[in-house]
Parts: structure tokens; sequence; C-alpha cells
């Protein structure tokens, strides 16, 4: 399986959303499956509005990787950085809840992977 997650920043804070179903109550960066059929790109931009309300403008991949946390599936995971175009912020589909966090304040995450991203954002300072 393919998932997608795009990265959006204010004031250099990160987009989170707050799980609800698989994972229920852990954070990570918003995210979904490719179907079948459909291009990465548009994932992204369909999972993301799906979950957090919002449209985005894909700017480039920031990295792919390997995602082992489910032993009954492995996935390979693009992370996407956007920009928002329009919408309004609002937590939907398998988000309860949906935030902008630095670096120090991140709440506990669902996926490895992300925490592996996230370090990658602040080392490169994109991230506070």
């Amino acid at each position: 399986m393919v998932g997608v997650a795009a990265i959006i920043f204010r004031d250099k804070k990160v987009l989170l959303g707050k799980r609800k179903g698989s994972y229920e109550g852990q954070w990570c960066i918003p995210c979904g499956y490719v179907e079948w059929d459909e291009d990465v790109y548009e994932a992204a931009r369909r999972e993301f509005i799906e979950e957090t309300g919002l449209k985005i403008e894909i700017t480039a991949v920031y990295t792919v990787l390997s995602n082992f946390h489910n032993p009954e599936q492995q996935t390979v995971g693009i992370w996407f950085l956007a920009n928002e175009i329009e919408g309004e912020l609002a937590a939907g589909d398998d988000l309860e809840e949906v935030g902008f966090f630095s670096y120090e304040e991140l709440p506990v995450l669902a996926f490895p992977t992300d925490r592996v991203v996230l370090k990658k954002l602040k080392d490169e300072q994109l991230l506070s």
C-alpha cells in the first residue's frame, strides 16, 4: 500500500491531526491511502481536504519512507510539502481535532515515521 501525507506550516509550526478510529487519540501529519487508479498528488490533495477542510497546492516531494507500524501490512509513505490555497481548518474524516505544533510541543504521535519526518523538518529549520 502507498500512503500520502501533506505538510503545511503556519508560523513555522506544523499541522497535525488527532486521530479517531485506528490509533485513536494519537496525532499524525494528515494522511491517507492512495486509491486504485489514483495519482499520488491527487490522493494527497483529496485526503488533506477530507481531513482538514483545506485545499492545498503541493510544492515538492519532501521524503519517501517505508512504514513498519502495521505488522500485517508494510506501506510506503510519501510526504509532500504544500501550501494552503483556501478553505476553513476543521477536523474531518479520520480526525477529531487539528492544530499547529512546534517541535517542542509535539503530542503523542501515531506513526514512528512521522516522528522521523518531523525531526528532519526541525533539523532543516523548517519547523520551530
